[in-house]
């Protein structure tokens, strides 16, 4: 009878060992289980001890792990105790892999895993602890984005870590945001010294701690800490002020492209073009119909744009100028009212060749984003390039007027039409020359501008009133007094339009032009010539 158990008796054995024998299938690996087990407990104080002894331990699947638990995919089989990780869990059944191999284990039920959990202390604990593993990789551009995670977010166990690594850090932006992370955790547990580390800091973090600091009951680290925000306040203005700047000569900038052409067609001929801003819009439609030709780099068709809008409205002020304005010369007024119907007749074409709706140009990545002066400063680079383009822009008009047979024509006729006939010079000629690259400019503004905001039909009904207070402050005709002219209006309607609204501050620069030209009507550069008899 005894022999008939034995082999029962040592099948239920073998039975019982295979739920151990999977058990101790990690224990190839004790260090790894160990580390592991340490986070399978109820208090979560435990957890961030064990999260600690992870980073601790060096071991190379640590970031692997700390994201899996942060995500809530660590987790453990009921009946095996062995640790997982779950690869999707959608479904009744989940893909998982080895936690400690990270080889593929199958598919398991939701039923037979348990998850560790973590709160809210924890997951702050596990970013901060994730931030201080990438600090130790060779990208610098990664370390530093890791040392700005850490601003505010330190626990006092990452203490030593951090500390050993500003030591050894070669990266001096890297150094300087881990010394101030360090300073803000030690300012908060009240430490005054911890103040100086953060004396001049533009960090909003930084900020935040030591207004904090400045309400404290401690006299002496609120004083400590109301010093340093002052200062601080101090160059903030002072940044503020930049920025104010900054934006207002890229609306300046604007106003000099849309404007510029304006000023060569109006000096040299007289003719007030209230069509200008329908030129820019179809450059800006040039822009969007180059980016539909080439979809999916916006990069090439920005760069062909550029051309192509100065054709495009190149074309059109010449079919303009044949088609209407040689017939009205000498008549401003009736000019006015012509090209004012024209204006018309191109946005109703837009809108029923493609569409009354804005369309979007997208800017290329190399536009996209901002360069970062400091923590308090800023600068968009779309607005920036359409600055540098403004500038260009101008630089070539400039040749072309001070080194081309066309621009010693144009400022012969500008000063005086007739003596400039008698000399041989074909005026008519001139005029179609000088109205087609006065379009062309405004194509050119209209390229920029699509890189700014939306292209519509009434984009350039926007800018046509501020191009000819531009052109009347500078002075008529004249390149330099246009760029100062449009930079100047720019930055004076920044620096308005906080205290005063968009509105009041459009109004308040208007009083200002014609009080200017009260006393000065020829504007800042008056023209030469007949320009100046006028």
């Amino acid at each position: 009878m005894i022999r008939a158990l034995v082999p029962g008796l040592l099948l239920w054995l073998l039975v019982g060992l295979v739920p151990s024998a999977q058990a101790q299938t990690p224990g190839q690996d004790p260090a790894g289980q160990a580390l592991l087990e340490a986070l399978d407990t109820r208090s979560y104080a435990d957890k961030g001890e064990a999260i600690a002894a992870l980073v601790a331990s060096g071991d190379e699947r640590t970031r692997r792990w700390l994201e899996a638990l942060l995500a809530g995919k660590l987790q453990r089989q009921e009946d095996t105790g062995r640790f997982i990780v779950v690869l999707e869990n959608r479904g009744r059944h989940w893909p998982v892999v080895d936690a400690l191999s990270f080889e593929a284990a199958g598919e398991m039920s939701r039923r037979e895993l348990d998850r560790i959990g973590i709160n809210n202390a924890l997951r702050g604990q596990l970013q901060s602890t994730l931030a201080v593993l990438d600090l130790r990789v060779d990208d610098v551009g990664a370390r530093r984005e890791a040392a700005r995670e850490l601003l505010g977010n330190i626990e006092a166990a990452m203490l030593p870590p951090l500390q050993a690594l500003v030591a050894d850090e070669a990266d001096g932006e890297v150094k300087r945001l881990l010394a101030q992370a360090i300073a803000i955790h030690r300012l908060e547990q009240g430490d005054a010294a911890a103040v100086e580390g953060l004396a001049g800091s533009l960090n909003p973090e930084a900020r935040a701690a030591l207004s904090a600091a400045a309400r404290s009951d401690d006299a002496a680290l609120a004083e400590a800490a109301s010093g340093a925000l002052a200062d601080i306040e101090q160059k903030l203005k002072l940044n503020r002020g930049v920025e104010t700047l900054y934006f207002g000569l890229s609306l300046g900038s604007v106003l000099v492209l849309a404007a510029i052409g304006l000023a060569i067609t109006f000096g040299v001929m007289g003719v007030i073009n209230m069509a200008h801003g329908e030129l820019m819009m179809l450059g800006a439609y040039t822009t969007w119909g180059m980016q539909q030709l080439l979809p999916g780099q916006p990069g090439l068709a920005l760069i062909l744009a550029i051309p192509a809008g100065f054709l495009v409205a190149a074309l059109a002020g010449i079919a303009i100028e044949r088609s209407v304005i040689q017939f009205l010369k000498g008549r401003p007024l009736e000019t006015l009212l012509a090209t004012f119907g024209v204006s018309l007749i191109l946005q109703q074409l837009v809108r029923t060749l493609i569409s009354p709706l804005n369309r979007t140009v997208v800017s290329p990545e190399w536009m996209s984003g901002s360069l970062m002066i400091n923590e308090g400063l800023s600068l968009t680079l779309n607005r920036l390039f359409v600055l540098g383009f403004a500038l260009l822009v101008f630089a070539g008009l400039m040749l072309v007027m001070r080194r081309t047979r066309l621009g010693l024509e144009v400022r012969a006729v500008t000063q005086n039409r007739a003596m400039a006939r008698s000399m041989g010079i074909r005026a008519t000629r001139v005029d179609i020359l000088t109205f087609a690259l006065g379009s062309g400019v405004a194509g050119l503004a209209g390229v920029a501008l699509s890189q700014l905001t939306n292209v519509g039909p009434n984009l350039g009904q926007n800018y046509i009133i501020d191009s000819f207070m531009v052109v009347v402050f500078g002075g008529v005709g004249n390149l330099w007094g246009t760029l100062v002219a449009g930079l100047s209006l720019g930055v004076i309607n920044q620096v308005l339009e906080p205290w005063a609204g968009a509105v009041l501050a459009k109004i308040l620069v208007l009083v200002f032009i014609i009080l200017f030209i009260q006393k000065r009507p020829r504007g800042l550069f008056p023209q030469k010539g007949r320009a100046a008899e006028g």
